[in-house]
């Protein structure tokens, strides 16, 4: 196999982790809320069991199923891993990381989390094999003629607000998380889609 198909993959795998990683510290640090979707899987797994984890590929599982019956076609094998991998690494290191006691705990972990997941977020889209099924839906948004600003925003807003419905923990975090992580997600995917393209020598689409 070729040095593209490692470094893509391997950049892909390992932003997915380290997403997961920052995601489960948001959730854990939750005292000033959560990121949007994961309000929604929060207030799911208050309600109705299971694991936050297993709730997040539940819900990844049916936006695939609709939006391909809208698209008329399935998505890259690269969604459907994102879908299954996120939730099982959330389920791990929810199981791995200890819980918060103290308040500065938790904001320390909301902190770290808001910058562990925007990067590696960044670096699995740098390697350009795929969106999440979450990106899906807001594309479609865009393509009815939004800016894709306001199809995360509708998006965003529609989970968080059925998640806090569901009893998920909405707060100012929230609104952190759903307004300020493009402001790190940006950098450094422009930095990890350089070095990539630097190192596999041809561009990346």
């Amino acid at each position: 196999m070729s040095k593209k198909f490692w470094w893509q993959w391997g950049s892909f795998f390992v932003g997915l982790i380290v997403m997961a990683l920052g995601i489960t510290m948001t959730i854990k640090g939750n005292v000033i809320g959560t990121g949007p979707w994961d309000v929604f899987h929060i207030g799911l797994f208050k309600q109705l069991g299971l694991t936050i984890g297993t709730w997040s590929i539940l819900t990844g599982l049916f936006i695939i199923v609709a939006t391909s019956l809208y698209l008329k076609h399935w998505p890259r094998i690269a969604t459907w891993l994102n879908m299954l991998l996120i939730g099982t690494f959330i389920d791990i290191f929810n199981w791995l990381l200890p819980d918060a006691e103290l308040f500065l705990w938790e904001l320390a972990y909301f902190a770290g989390g808001f910058v562990i997941m925007s990067t590696g977020c960044g670096l699995y889209i740098a390697a350009s094999l795929g969106a999440g099924p979450r990106d899906t839906i807001m594309m479609i948004i865009a393509s009815k003629g939004y800016s894709v600003k306001t199809g995360r925003m509708v998006m965003e807003v529609f989970a968080a607000s059925a998640g806090w419905l569901l009893g998920g923990p909405v707060g100012i975090g929230t609104v952190i998380l759903a307004l300020g992580t493009g402001y790190i997600i940006q950098p450094t995917l422009v930095y990890f889609k350089g070095k990539l393209e630097k190192i596999i020598g041809e561009p990346l689409t």
